[in-house]
């Protein structure tokens, strides 16, 4: 099986659905709750997991119900949550998401538990990078601990996926020790200052966050699928045509899939082709961890567009 570590957060979700998103100062009624799992995270290794991947996570949760819930959850999956601490100093992290009838969403996070994860947590779990395959970290976690993550990755030769999400104020500055880095529009945008609106200006933009240090960019572009850029050259995948339901999640759905299929080898055209695949299919269901598919769904839909 693929061997995947996940550095990241792990939340509970409150997710409304309504017919459009609120304004600013506006209320909008008649929608309906979903109460589930999420975390950038813990949604990227439920996803990993549920592609056949062997999954550990690296996370913190606060000491309550909450937070012993998201641990037998993700246990249930089969992630390995060993490495999941638990402190008394912060409730578990949770995320307000709204959610129209477009399946575009509006996110606010109150962090908790995921702030006091620490790069001593993460130094503590040196044999679980000695196993990986492949690190993937993303950013609702402090800096330090991704940082951190990487090196060790680097010293026992993991492949490295950086996920910038939320990407910080004040920018990144290891990107060098990233493998692949997966910026959405918007992030890429904000990383290098250029508008990012198709494949072309997205490979302008990879271009540029390479400039910066990262050795291969794969920017997604939702509907329209990813552009990567790389020493191997330029791809742009094209994403199956789905109804979007939820786009709560979608990109950890490809982080997940995307690690899965670096694993395994593929190449960076079928690993894309994969991954892009596992996102669109999570469009189609509510809620960020319920919404991810297995594998099974995955090759089905590959195999009906071959």
């Amino acid at each position: 099986m693929p061997r995947v570590l996940i550095v990241g957060s792990a939340n509970v979700d409150f997710t409304v659905a309504l017919p459009r998103l609120p304004r600013a100062g506006e209320t909008v009624s008649e929608g309906t709750l979903l109460v589930a799992r999420g975390g950038k995270g813990a949604n990227q290794a439920v996803a990993a997991r549920r592609l056949g991947g062997e999954v550990r996570l690296i996370a913190c949760v606060g000491d309550d119900a909450s937070g012993r819930e998201v641990k037998t959850a993700l246990a249930g999956e089969g992630i390995a949550v060993e490495a999941i601490a638990t402190t008394s100093s912060a409730a578990t992290g949770t995320a307000l998401i709204v959610v129209d009838a477009e399946g575009r969403n509006q996110i606010a996070v109150a962090p908790g538990a995921n702030r006091a994860l620490t790069p001593a947590d993460v130094d503590a779990r040196a044999a679980d990078f000695a196993w990986a395959e492949v690190v993937v970290c993303s950013l609702e976690v402090e800096l330090g601990c991704a940082r951190r993550a990487f090196e060790h990755a680097r010293r026992h030769g993991a492949l490295t996926i950086l996920n910038p999400a939320p990407l910080p104020d004040r920018g990144l500055d290891f990107l060098d020790l990233a493998d692949y880095v997966t910026p959405n529009e918007s992030e890429a945008a904000r990383l290098t200052s250029l508008p990012v609106q198709d494949a072309d200006s997205a490979a302008k933009a990879a271009a540029a966050i390479r400039a910066l240090g990262a050795m291969r960019v794969i920017v997604t572009l939702g509907a329209a699928g990813a552009l990567a850029d790389g020493p191997e050259g330029r791809v742009h995948a094209p994403a199956p045509r789905v109804t979007a339901v939820d786009t709560t999640g979608a990109g950890d759905a490809f982080n997940g899939a995307l690690a899965v299929a670096l694993a395994e080898r593929r190449s960076l055209g079928a690993a894309l082709a994969f991954a892009n695949t596992a996102a669109a299919l999570a469009c189609t269901k509510r809620g960020a961890q319920p919404s991810m598919p297995v594998r099974a769904e995955v090759e089905r839909s590959l195999a009906r567009s071959s």
